[in-house]
């Protein structure tokens, strides 16, 4: 049963931040179950326990999150801060990602033409790349609960633009999971316009790691099991610094997304 949510009204304020530039942290502001408007309209939501509102999505997202930390899933590991140190500041924690679903045309890599993402081979990522298929149909559930508007949105340009070839469930493209990595200042301007991002949060002993939005001055608690909602085409963004707390500790985001690159493609 869902509860009645607060409501912020977005405001844009004057900033001087760029995309490209690192994302310092900030200590969150948002910190409660809220639906975010703007101009009175319902653009996205953030709740704290996605298990208050789906036991299954709670139950999956553990699921998804120990297969990636896992050996059963192909990484790429990357390095994007040094400021990543374990709790004795001694060395940089690992950080790596893994990208599934739909993949769009690389010229630059010689593969002008789309693909699916290669981790759909690899027998042992089964359970993880079905676990993620799952939480993103439950977490498709949610949102037509929370924002029926985004729901009915999203659901539109996809039955009528979005070949089910390239869908990665009902509302989304691809997934990417992100292990310990923050993110610079950007706007995921690949995203079809009018759409949402959903990012699940998996985190202990680490804080960090937070949504920072300049043009509203608003910064996401990603508290573990949390869930964020938000059109990531529409503001820059970045994602701040995380910091294990204790040994083992870290974040890990599973982002599910749509990009415009499987507008009417193969149709």
């Amino acid at each position: 049963m869902y509860t009645v949510m607060k409501k912020i009204n977005l405001k844009k304020i004057e900033h001087q931040v760029k995309i490209g530039q690192e994302c310092p942290y900030f200590e969150p502001n948002i910190l409660e179950d809220c639906i975010f408007y703007e101009n009175d309209v319902a653009i996205g939501f953030y709740i704290k326990d996605i298990s208050k509102y789906s036991e299954k999505a709670g139950k999956l997202a553990d699921i998804a999150d120990a297969e990636l930390r896992s050996k059963n899933v192909p990484k790429s590991t990357m390095k994007r801060s040094s400021g990543f140190t374990d709790k004795n500041n001694e060395k940089e924690v690992l950080q790596y990602s893994t990208i599934i679903g739909s993949i769009p045309p690389k010229p630059h890599m010689k593969r002008p033409y789309p693909a699916i993402s290669s981790v759909h081979q690899v027998k042992t990522a089964k359970t993880f790349i079905k676990a993620m298929l799952l939480l993103a149909n439950e977490s498709e559930q949610i949102i037509k609960k929370i924002t029926p508007n985004v729901w009915e949105k999203q659901k539109q340009i996809f039955e009528e633009q979005v070949p089910k070839k390239w869908q990665f469930g009902n509302m989304w493209t691809s997934s990417i999971s992100n292990y310990n990595i923050p993110a610079n200042f950007h706007r995921d301007a690949g995203n079809i316009i009018g759409t949402v991002n959903v990012i699940i949060t998996k985190r202990f002993n680490a804080n960090g790691g937070n949504l920072h939005i300049p043009d509203y001055n608003a910064t996401i608690d990603s508290v573990n099991n949390s869930m964020l909602v938000y059109p990531a085409w529409k503001n820059m963004h970045g994602v701040t610094p995380i910091k294990p707390t204790a040994e083992g500790g870290y974040r890990n985001s599973l982002v599910f997304y749509p990009l415009k690159a499987f507008q009417n493609i193969n149709k």
